[in-house]
């Protein structure tokens, strides 16, 4: 088992994107700035819970938990994001839908995006919603791919 200290020595000796490809960097962070365009908070940082869950990614999670608890969300429903199926009465329709096809997306290798799970997140959002939902859980898996590729340690919260 590594420390802290160990794990953030450990990190330093992988490159820094931002640093490395400042150009591919700014690009990644104005995709995800426009697939927030016009989405609620607290469904931006429930998506970006579940996605991190399911990547293992543990400094995205603990950023986005932080995240949304600065914009108010519970400490109820940030516990229940990881089990959301089995406990939809923390999470409404919408909510449900974003989160099925976060996984859907993430875990694309596994199935594809079922039919259903598209159906049902397009009965809830219009389509430039949608779409903005879709590119949002894009962002994210990227983000959770650079954050494990790189070595961020959970705790090391470092935006720019």
């Amino acid at each position: 088992m590594h420390s802290a200290i160990e794990a953030a020595d450990a990190a330093r000796t992988r490159l820094d994107l931002a640093r490395s490809a400042p150009k591919v960097f700014r690009a990644i962070v104005g995709f995800d700035a426009a697939a927030r365009e016009g989405l609620d908070p607290a469904l931006v940082e429930l998506i970006q819970i579940r996605a991190s869950h399911l990547n293992h990614c543990a400094y995205c999670l603990h950023m986005h938990t932080n995240d949304a608890r600065k914009a108010g969300e519970s400490e109820d429903r940030l516990h229940m994001v990881a089990v959301w199926r089995e406990a939809r009465h923390f999470f409404t329709e919408k909510e449900q839908a974003a989160l099925a096809l976060t996984e859907a997306v993430t875990l694309v290798a596994d199935g594809g995006v079922p039919d259903e799970v598209y159906a049902r997140a397009a009965a809830h959002f219009d389509e430039q919603e949608l779409a903005h939902v879709l590119s949002l859980i894009l962002t994210i898996n990227t983000w959770n791919r650079v954050a494990l590729a790189t070595g961020k340690v959970a705790g090391t919260d470092e935006r720019r």
